[in-house]
């Protein structure tokens, strides 16, 4: 399966190419990847739509387009596609109706328009609404850098959609994820246009299937999944991907950019979560705690995430008032939020809950405790987390220059209420030298991977991998968590015989300068200057 994903993304790379040529010459990168990936999606909710809806009406002998096309069932079939799917497109404006327009010379950029529009108005009124509200709204049709003609912008968008109707992908099984897949090789194909930090909102595959697999260790299914810095949600499907009967009751995602909070919509949707199976909130989940039902907290069985490292943030004394912050009764530095997104989590945890999270290695050392007791921050919260909550069950080190624009050591951080007979320590893994380098970053390996899940479950030590360290040796490092602390994974260097390596080059130089001599000979028998 992994050589045919490859395979996948390699062939996705090449169409991908082929569009951005055509666009790139309009606009920036971090401005046309938007049409890419909303035709991408157009094309799927299309395709989902007669697949599902074919399906459904098999037994009655009728297809979705003509269904759609009788009086006495029209009524009905809509209503099934709003209820099981969330929104209604009419047969006029299925994609492949659209492909045969523009092979035909009949179709407009602005029919396009109005089918994208047909289809959220589809979703008003509707409990879809709120996943389908402004869906589309970064692929604007009507903009001036497509074209400053209708005619123009026909043109373009018709050369993009029949490249996008040549990519290979099945909408009823995403075994590639499609829509994250391509936003991370446009970020890749034109990082100096799309900025540097594109890739913030999609956590490298690796480094996902490695948080999902540590999160999961022996589950079959859960209740609920959440990630506050969602991206485009890569994180929490590869989570429902490693639970053994792939089922997660509900996902909850809040993700602050705009764009990519679309993005994580279309990548749910894409992936086959029901819309009714998902909530997704567009705000900072520092300054705003969405997770409350009936006025209680929500508490989910598994927390992934990989937050903005080092973030600046808000600080105002009102997030002292904050439950979640308050039990520390302290708040990070102004730009290092990094341990705020932890202790947000913590307080969502269920009593079973597990939380893996990805954090600079800084959260580990930085903050001092002080003589006169005003101890500095980050060292309260890592000694409340540890002595108070006793909830830090592993800390792994990660190889550097795993994340696009980001250079700086990452490490996971493993959180469980429910230790299973491991209150007493914390588990240290150095996995920073086990890496293959790739052309942009260093990626770990499912060899790699599986290395880390094994240490974690068998929770041994390991020479230079791994260390069970007791909350004593912990005390005794003044809850100083960096994990070349507690694993010595320093490789000692050859000691050099300098009087061996000097007989050495005597014995070549000497051999060097009787082969000169040969030659010096060789050259004046010749007739020849040396």
């Amino acid at each position: 399966m992994a050589n045919t994903v490859q395979k996948q993304s390699q062939e996705l790379a090449t169409q991908l190419w082929a569009i951005a040529d055509d666009l790139r010459g309009n606009m920036d990168a971090s401005k046309f990847k938007n049409y890419i990936l909303g035709v991408i999606f157009y094309r799927y909710l299309s395709e989902k739509t007669e697949n599902y809806m074919n399906d459904l009406l098999k037994d009655d002998g009728i297809s979705y387009r003509d269904a759609l096309k009788n009086k006495k069932l029209a009524s009905t079939v809509m209503d099934w596609s709003i209820e099981h799917l969330g929104y209604v497109i009419e047969p006029k404006y299925l994609w492949a109706s659209l492909i045969d327009e523009i092979k035909g010379a009949e179709f407009s950029i602005e029919h396009f328009d109005k089918a994208i529009s047909a289809l959220v108005a589809s979703t008003i009124g509707q409990e879809s609404e709120v996943a389908f509200d402004k869906l589309f709204d970064d692929m604007n049709l009507q903009d001036k850098d497509l074209g400053k003609e209708v005619s123009e912008r026909t043109d373009l968008i018709s050369k993009v959609m029949l490249k996008v109707n040549d990519i290979s992908f099945n909408v009823d099984n995403a075994e590639m994820d499609v829509l994250g897949t391509a936003y991370m090789i446009l970020i890749s194909l034109f990082a100096s246009d799309a900025g540097k930090k594109g890739g913030e909102f999609f956590t490298p595959t690796c480094a996902s299937k490695l948080l999902a697999r540590l999160a999961t260790v022996g589950l079959k299914e859960v209740k609920n999944v959440a990630d506050s810095c969602a991206g485009s949600g890569s994180l929490l499907l590869e989570v429902q991907n490693h639970l053994s009967t792939k089922k997660v009751g509900h996902f909850y995602a809040t993700e602050k950019n705009g764009s990519n909070y679309n993005l994580l919509r279309m990548n749910l949707l894409m992936h086959g979560v029901p819309y009714k199976q998902f909530s997704c909130f567009n705000s900072d989940s520092i300054k705003t705690d969405n997770y409350y039902e009936n006025g209680k907290p929500l508490e989910f069985d598994i927390q992934v995430e990989n937050p903005p490292y080092s973030q600046p943030y808000d600080k105002t004394p009102k997030l002292l008032e904050d439950p979640r912050f308050s039990s520390c009764g302290v708040l990070t530095p102004q730009d290092k939020a990094d341990l705020m997104f932890v202790q947000s989590m913590v307080y969502h945890m269920a009593d079973d809950g597990r939380i893996a999270v990805l954090l600079p290695s800084g959260t580990l050392f930085r903050g001092k405790q002080k003589k006169d007791g005003k101890n500095e921050a980050e060292y309260d919260i890592r000694r409340h987390l540890i002595e108070h909550l006793n909830i830090v069950d592993a800390i792994i080190g990660l190889p550097a220059k795993m994340f696009h624009g980001a250079k700086l050591p990452v490490i996971v951080m493993i959180l469980k209420k429910k230790r299973n007979g491991n209150s007493d320590n914390i588990l240290f893994i150095d996995a920073s030298k086990y890496f293959t380098p790739e052309k942009n970053a260093n990626i770990i390996t499912d060899e790699d991977i599986d290395r880390i899940y094994n240490a974690y479950v068998n929770r041994v030590d390991i020479e230079k991998f791994s260390h069970v360290a007791s909350l004593d040796e912990i005390r005794e490092n003044d809850y100083n968590c960096n994990v070349p602390r507690y694993v010595d994974s320093f490789e000692k260097e050859e000691i050099i015989d300098i009087k061996a390596q000097n007989t050495v080059i005597k014995k070549c130089t000497q051999k060097s300068d009787a082969i000169d001599k040969k030659l010096e000979n060789f050259f004046k028998e010749l007739g020849l200057e040396a």
